[in-house]
Protein backbone atom coordinates (compact mmCIF):
# COMPACT_ATOMS: atom_id res chain seq x y z
CA UNK A 1 0.00 0.00 0.00
CA UNK A 2 1.33 3.42 -0.95
CA UNK A 3 2.01 6.01 1.74
CA UNK A 4 -0.85 8.23 0.55
CA UNK A 5 -3.33 5.35 0.80
CA UNK A 6 -2.07 4.40 4.26
CA UNK A 7 -2.34 7.95 5.51
CA UNK A 8 -5.85 8.26 4.13
CA UNK A 9 -6.78 5.05 5.95
CA UNK A 10 -5.23 6.35 9.18
CA UNK A 11 -7.18 9.60 8.96
CA UNK A 12 -10.39 7.69 8.31
CA UNK A 13 -9.86 5.47 11.35
CA UNK A 14 -9.11 8.45 13.59
CA UNK A 15 -12.17 10.36 12.40
CA UNK A 16 -14.40 7.35 13.07
CA UNK A 17 -12.94 6.29 16.40
CA UNK A 18 -11.42 9.41 17.95
CA UNK A 19 -8.28 7.67 19.26
CA UNK A 20 -6.47 4.74 17.62
CA UNK A 21 -3.40 2.81 18.80
CA UNK A 22 -0.29 2.51 16.62
CA UNK A 23 -0.31 -1.27 17.07
CA UNK A 24 -3.92 -1.51 15.86
CA UNK A 25 -3.18 0.59 12.78
CA UNK A 26 -0.14 -1.53 11.94
CA UNK A 27 -2.21 -4.70 12.21
CA UNK A 28 -5.08 -3.35 10.11
CA UNK A 29 -2.85 -2.04 7.35
CA UNK A 30 -0.39 -4.93 7.38
CA UNK A 31 2.73 -2.84 7.92
CA UNK A 32 5.24 -2.32 10.73
CA UNK A 33 4.71 0.02 13.65
CA UNK A 34 7.75 1.98 12.44
CA UNK A 35 6.00 2.65 9.11
CA UNK A 36 2.83 3.76 10.88
CA UNK A 37 4.80 6.13 13.11
CA UNK A 38 6.39 7.72 10.03
CA UNK A 39 2.94 8.21 8.51
CA UNK A 40 1.65 9.66 11.78
CA UNK A 41 4.60 12.05 11.96
CA UNK A 42 3.81 13.34 8.45
CA UNK A 43 0.12 13.77 9.25
CA UNK A 44 0.91 15.44 12.56
CA UNK A 45 3.31 17.89 10.93
CA UNK A 46 0.51 18.77 8.51
CA UNK A 47 -1.85 19.41 11.43
CA UNK A 48 -4.24 16.64 10.40
CA UNK A 49 -4.02 14.67 13.64
CA UNK A 50 -2.47 14.76 17.11
CA UNK A 51 0.00 12.20 18.48
CA UNK A 52 -0.64 10.77 21.96
CA UNK A 53 1.20 8.11 23.94
CA UNK A 54 1.00 4.89 21.93
CA UNK A 55 -1.40 6.21 19.37
CA UNK A 56 -3.05 9.08 17.58
CA UNK A 57 -6.22 11.16 17.95
CA UNK A 58 -8.22 13.79 16.12
CA UNK A 59 -6.52 17.22 16.10
CA UNK A 60 -6.91 19.16 19.33
CA UNK A 61 -9.49 21.90 19.03
CA UNK A 62 -9.39 25.25 20.78
CA UNK A 63 -10.49 25.36 24.39
CA UNK A 64 -13.89 26.80 23.48
CA UNK A 65 -14.71 24.43 20.60
CA UNK A 66 -17.89 22.54 21.48
CA UNK A 67 -18.87 19.60 19.26
CA UNK A 68 -22.60 19.03 18.76
CA UNK A 69 -24.43 16.15 20.41
CA UNK A 70 -25.23 14.45 17.08
CA UNK A 71 -21.52 14.02 16.31
CA UNK A 72 -20.46 12.98 19.82
CA UNK A 73 -23.24 10.41 20.16
CA UNK A 74 -21.81 8.38 17.24
CA UNK A 75 -18.20 8.31 18.46
CA UNK A 76 -16.72 5.44 20.52
CA UNK A 77 -20.19 4.00 21.03
CA UNK A 78 -18.96 0.55 22.07
CA UNK A 79 -16.77 2.08 24.78
CA UNK A 80 -19.63 4.27 26.00
CA UNK A 81 -21.95 1.29 26.27
CA UNK A 82 -19.36 -0.61 28.34
CA UNK A 83 -18.92 2.43 30.59
CA UNK A 84 -22.69 2.73 30.98
CA UNK A 85 -23.04 -0.88 32.09
CA UNK A 86 -20.29 -0.48 34.67
CA UNK A 87 -21.63 2.83 35.97
CA UNK A 88 -25.22 1.56 36.18
CA UNK A 89 -24.06 -1.11 38.64
CA UNK A 90 -23.43 1.66 41.19
CA UNK A 91 -27.13 2.58 41.36
CA UNK A 92 -29.68 1.03 43.71
CA UNK A 93 -33.41 1.56 44.17
CA UNK A 94 -34.69 4.88 45.57
CA UNK A 95 -31.42 6.72 45.02
CA UNK A 96 -31.42 10.40 44.11
CA UNK A 97 -29.25 10.37 40.98
CA UNK A 98 -27.77 13.35 39.16
CA UNK A 99 -26.94 12.92 35.48
CA UNK A 100 -25.33 15.81 33.62
CA UNK A 101 -25.64 16.32 29.88
CA UNK A 102 -23.41 14.48 27.42
CA UNK A 103 -23.28 11.59 25.00
CA UNK A 104 -21.85 9.10 27.52
CA UNK A 105 -24.34 10.10 30.22
CA UNK A 106 -27.13 9.72 27.63
CA UNK A 107 -26.07 6.13 26.98
CA UNK A 108 -25.95 5.61 30.76
CA UNK A 109 -29.46 7.05 31.11
CA UNK A 110 -30.78 4.47 28.65
CA UNK A 111 -29.20 1.72 30.76
CA UNK A 112 -30.62 3.14 34.00
CA UNK A 113 -34.08 3.43 32.47
CA UNK A 114 -34.24 -0.37 32.48
CA UNK A 115 -33.05 -0.56 36.10
CA UNK A 116 -34.50 0.12 39.55
CA UNK A 117 -36.85 2.96 40.48
CA UNK A 118 -34.85 6.14 41.13
CA UNK A 119 -35.26 9.90 41.13
CA UNK A 120 -33.14 11.63 38.49
CA UNK A 121 -32.03 15.24 38.33
CA UNK A 122 -30.63 16.23 34.95
CA UNK A 123 -29.88 19.24 32.78
CA UNK A 124 -30.34 17.22 29.59
CA UNK A 125 -33.55 16.87 27.61
CA UNK A 126 -32.05 13.79 25.95
CA UNK A 127 -31.43 12.14 29.31
CA UNK A 128 -35.01 12.92 30.31
CA UNK A 129 -36.28 11.39 27.05
CA UNK A 130 -34.26 8.22 27.70
CA UNK A 131 -36.54 7.54 30.68
CA UNK A 132 -39.76 8.19 28.74
CA UNK A 133 -40.36 4.50 28.03
CA UNK A 134 -39.15 3.26 31.43
CA UNK A 135 -41.54 1.01 33.35
CA UNK A 136 -39.61 1.28 36.62
CA UNK A 137 -41.60 4.28 37.88
CA UNK A 138 -38.55 6.53 38.06
CA UNK A 139 -39.07 10.27 38.48
CA UNK A 140 -37.10 12.67 36.28
CA UNK A 141 -36.55 16.31 37.24
CA UNK A 142 -35.29 18.61 34.46
CA UNK A 143 -33.56 21.90 35.19
CA UNK A 144 -34.29 24.93 33.09
CA UNK A 145 -31.56 26.94 31.48
CA UNK A 146 -29.85 28.01 28.28
CA UNK A 147 -29.24 25.26 25.73
CA UNK A 148 -25.68 24.62 24.49
CA UNK A 149 -24.50 22.99 21.20
CA UNK A 150 -23.98 19.76 23.16
CA UNK A 151 -27.61 19.90 24.36
CA UNK A 152 -26.87 20.84 27.97
CA UNK A 153 -29.12 23.25 29.87
CA UNK A 154 -26.84 25.68 31.69
CA UNK A 155 -26.66 29.11 33.23
CA UNK A 156 -28.11 30.80 36.35
CA UNK A 157 -31.51 29.08 36.17
CA UNK A 158 -30.00 25.59 35.91
CA UNK A 159 -27.37 26.29 38.55
CA UNK A 160 -29.87 27.73 41.05
CA UNK A 161 -32.22 24.74 40.76
CA UNK A 162 -29.38 22.25 41.27
CA UNK A 163 -28.10 24.01 44.39
CA UNK A 164 -31.43 23.52 46.17
CA UNK A 165 -31.28 19.71 45.96
CA UNK A 166 -29.22 16.85 47.39
CA UNK A 167 -28.03 13.81 45.44
CA UNK A 168 -26.82 10.39 46.53
CA UNK A 169 -24.67 10.05 43.42
CA UNK A 170 -23.78 12.17 40.41
CA UNK A 171 -22.74 10.87 37.01
CA UNK A 172 -20.70 13.64 35.43
CA UNK A 173 -19.96 13.83 31.71
CA UNK A 174 -16.89 15.85 30.72
CA UNK A 175 -15.32 17.24 27.56
CA UNK A 176 -11.73 16.58 28.60
CA UNK A 177 -9.44 15.07 31.23
CA UNK A 178 -6.07 16.70 31.84
CA UNK A 179 -3.48 15.98 34.53
CA UNK A 180 -3.12 19.68 35.36
CA UNK A 181 -6.51 21.15 34.48
CA UNK A 182 -8.61 18.24 35.74
CA UNK A 183 -12.07 17.70 34.27
CA UNK A 184 -13.01 20.43 31.84
CA UNK A 185 -15.66 21.74 29.44
CA UNK A 186 -15.49 24.24 26.54
CA UNK A 187 -18.50 26.15 27.94
CA UNK A 188 -18.02 28.40 30.98
CA UNK A 189 -21.71 28.33 31.92
CA UNK A 190 -21.68 24.54 31.75
CA UNK A 191 -18.62 24.47 34.02
CA UNK A 192 -20.53 26.47 36.63
CA UNK A 193 -23.65 24.29 36.38
CA UNK A 194 -21.66 21.05 36.55
CA UNK A 195 -19.73 22.36 39.54
CA UNK A 196 -23.08 22.92 41.28
CA UNK A 197 -24.10 19.34 40.44
CA UNK A 198 -20.86 18.05 41.99
CA UNK A 199 -21.36 20.13 45.15
CA UNK A 200 -24.88 18.72 45.56
CA UNK A 201 -23.76 15.07 45.47
CA UNK A 202 -22.44 12.74 48.17
CA UNK A 203 -20.52 10.79 45.54
CA UNK A 204 -19.23 12.08 42.19
CA UNK A 205 -18.59 9.59 39.39
CA UNK A 206 -17.10 10.79 36.09
CA UNK A 207 -18.03 8.73 33.03
CA UNK A 208 -15.65 9.34 30.11
CA UNK A 209 -14.00 7.23 27.42
CA UNK A 210 -10.29 7.20 26.53
CA UNK A 211 -10.63 9.89 23.85
CA UNK A 212 -11.11 12.52 26.59
CA UNK A 213 -7.57 12.07 27.94
CA UNK A 214 -5.31 15.00 27.10
CA UNK A 215 -8.24 17.16 25.96
CA UNK A 216 -8.65 20.49 27.71
CA UNK A 217 -11.61 22.86 27.58
CA UNK A 218 -11.49 26.45 28.78
CA UNK A 219 -13.55 25.84 31.91
CA UNK A 220 -12.52 23.59 34.81
CA UNK A 221 -15.30 21.65 36.54
CA UNK A 222 -13.15 20.11 39.25
CA UNK A 223 -9.69 18.67 39.86
CA UNK A 224 -8.91 14.98 39.42
CA UNK A 225 -8.76 14.41 43.18
CA UNK A 226 -12.14 16.06 43.76
CA UNK A 227 -14.13 13.14 42.35
CA UNK A 228 -14.74 9.77 43.97
CA UNK A 229 -14.66 7.54 40.91
CA UNK A 230 -13.85 7.53 37.20
CA UNK A 231 -15.45 4.95 34.94
CA UNK A 232 -13.60 4.71 31.64
CA UNK A 233 -12.78 2.02 29.08
CA UNK A 234 -9.80 -0.27 28.65
CA UNK A 235 -8.43 1.77 25.75
CA UNK A 236 -7.32 4.46 28.18
CA UNK A 237 -3.49 4.65 27.84
CA UNK A 238 -1.55 2.87 30.59
CA UNK A 239 0.34 6.05 31.44
CA UNK A 240 -2.94 7.89 31.93
CA UNK A 241 -4.36 5.09 34.08
CA UNK A 242 -1.30 5.34 36.32
CA UNK A 243 -1.75 9.09 36.77
CA UNK A 244 -5.49 8.74 37.35
CA UNK A 245 -5.04 5.98 39.95
CA UNK A 246 -2.72 8.25 41.92
CA UNK A 247 -5.30 11.05 42.05
CA UNK A 248 -8.71 9.37 42.08
CA UNK A 249 -9.83 6.92 44.81
CA UNK A 250 -11.46 4.52 42.34
CA UNK A 251 -10.74 4.07 38.62
CA UNK A 252 -12.91 1.44 36.92
CA UNK A 253 -11.98 0.12 33.48
CA UNK A 254 -15.18 -1.11 31.85
CA UNK A 255 -15.19 -4.04 29.44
Amino acid sequence: MLAAARQSAILGAVQREGVVKVADLAHRLGVSAVTIRRDIESLSDAGQLTRVHGGVMVPSEGGTHEPGFALKSTQNLEAKEAIAREAASLVTEDMAVGITAGSTTWVLAKALAAGPRITVLTNSVRVMEAFSTSSSGSTVLLTGGQRTPSDALVGPLATASVRRLHLDILFLGVHGIDERAGFTTPNLLEAETNEAFASAARRVVVVADHSKWGVQGIGSICALDEVDCLVTDREMPATAVGILNERIPSVRLAQ
